[in-house]
């Protein structure tokens, strides 16, 4: 504890020959975490991914399942499920992380479906923009530019110049 407050975590997961999710206070962590009293916030073994990254955004861990299409969220000081695995529509599996500015989520689909989302604790969907590519880089940002690298073309979105 640090004046009322908890020790900031840190997230490690991982999807690979089954599924960990821990958040590990890194000021209470050595050796063999098992039995450390302490240095687990809290942790979970199911619908982590396995290649797409987490992403942490204004106090929420947002992650796919596997490689599947399914979107999770939990706040990240408890594990406290938000939502999820909720299925992405449209989108048809996930290599790219998910990627957060604005207020807003996007988890882009192998298939080229990139959902807009609101962040937040509850599942909303503010956009869907379909893209006739292959999908498998995460989303890169640039000021108020999204960049998607596809298969076949790189793409720049941006609000449109007036």
């Amino acid at each position: 504890m640090n004046g009322g407050k908890e020790a900031r975590a840190e997230y490690c997961l991982s999807g690979f020959r089954g599924s960990a999710l821990l958040a590990i206070r890194l000021a209470a962590a050595s050796g063999d975490l098992t039995d450390k009293a302490g240095a687990l916030a809290w942790k979970s073994d199911k619908d982590t991914p396995y290649v797409p990254s987490p992403l942490l955004a204004e106090g929420r861990l947002y992650y796919f399942k596997g490689n599947d299409a399914m979107l999770a969220c939990v706040e990240a000081a408890t594990g406290k499920a938000l939502f999820g695995p909720q299925v992405l529509e449209g989108c048809k599996g996930a290599y790219a992380s998910p990627v957060a500015a604005a207020g807003r989520v996007y988890a882009t689909g192998r298939n080229g479906m990139t959902l807009v989302l609101k962040a937040g604790a509850a599942y909303e969907v503010l956009a869907s923009n379909p893209l006739d590519d292959s999908f498998t880089a995460s989303a890169a940002l640039a000021g108020a530019d999204l960049f998607l690298r596809g298969l076949k073309s790189l793409y720049c979105l941006a609000e449109k110049a007036e």
